[in-house]
């Protein structure tokens, strides 16, 4: 069995994007899911499962669409790959509150940098694994006007967040 945590992208608590974090949770459990919980009401599912990851997503994609009616995207992280994420973070140094990791399925592009529009110069970004960091400045996320196209399909959590994830997912 591995422990995952499953981000699900651009899922609310209220609207046309509303999803209850019970309704997930038993989404996870009819698919066979083990160790089913949640964490904040914005999409973070962690879960114990043997099969392979690819498989998990579709799986959970498929059931999200049929529930609401619209794609979902995940992304897959194991207990072990959130704790590289947080070991990962290039800006350690800046509150956790700043400091968003979008998660992806996949690499980011090589040429990444050269392809952020809008981007503030009290603001950082840099590539991981499977994720863009981002450091904003002064004023913060809710204000910047940063655009990062290869990680629009992809999903972001403070790393406030991605740390506690971290955490009990090895705790599952």
């Amino acid at each position: 069995m591995t422990n995952y945590v499953a981000l699900l992208r651009g899922v609310n608590l209220v609207g046309r994007s509303g999803l209850k974090m019970a309704d997930l949770k038993a989404l996870a459990e009819e698919l066979g899911l083990k160790s089913v919980r949640t964490y904040i009401a914005s999409g973070n599912l962690l879960f114990a499962s043997g099969k392979p990851e690819e498989k998990l997503r579709l799986m959970l994609e498929r059931s999200l669409q049929k529930h609401m009616g619209k794609q979902v995207r995940v992304m897959l992280r194991t207990a072990e790959e959130m704790t590289a994420v947080v070991r990962a973070n290039p800006f350690q140094k800046a509150p956790g509150k700043n400091v968003q990791a979008f998660f992806m399925n996949d690499a980011p592009p090589k040429d990444l940098l050269s392809t952020v529009r809008n981007k503030a110069d009290d603001e950082r970004i840099a590539a991981g694994k499977r994720e863009v960091f981002v450091a904003y400045g002064e004023k913060g996320i809710g204000r910047s006007r940063l655009k990062i196209p290869a990680a629009e399909a992809g999903t972001a959590r403070n790393m406030n967040t991605v740390a506690k994830l971290a955490e009990l997912a090895r705790e599952l």
